[in-house]
């Protein structure tokens, strides 16, 4: 049986956990774009951001099943993964979240969840 002090400690314990789990589903939910910034071509790397427009171009990459859409010029990287719960159309526009990378010399936006991307009509 658990004494006096580690009922106490068990109680503050689940209640801390508890807390960060509504937060984290709050955050998830109504965050981004909190702390996402408008994407232009001066967010450095490293930067979450936000990208509005129309789909211009979705093509595959030659490996790996990622996506590369091109998004009002910026290129947009979908990981398989993402890619694979996604149905896009070109003209489409869409609303996305994700982190700015330099891929090989060309500026990209990384997107991390399917989520991340909203069809907007």
């Amino acid at each position: 049986m658990l004494e006096r002090q580690e009922k106490t400690a068990l109680a503050v314990l689940i209640c801390v956990v508890g807390i960060v789990l509504a937060v984290h589903l709050l955050f998830d939910a109504v965050g981004r774009p909190l702390v996402a910034a408008p994407y232009s071509e001066e967010v450095p790397d490293g930067a979450f951001v936000l990208l509005e427009g129309r789909i211009e171009e979705i093509r595959k990459t030659s490996t790996g099943g990622h996506r590369i859409l091109t998004v009002n010029g910026t290129a947009v990287f979908l990981p398989q993964d993402v890619a694979a719960r996604l149905e896009l159309d070109k003209n489409a526009s869409v609303a996305l979240y994700g982190v700015v990378q330099t891929y090989r010399g060309e500026r990209e936006v990384v997107v991390a969840s399917a989520a991340d991307i909203q069809v907007l009509k």
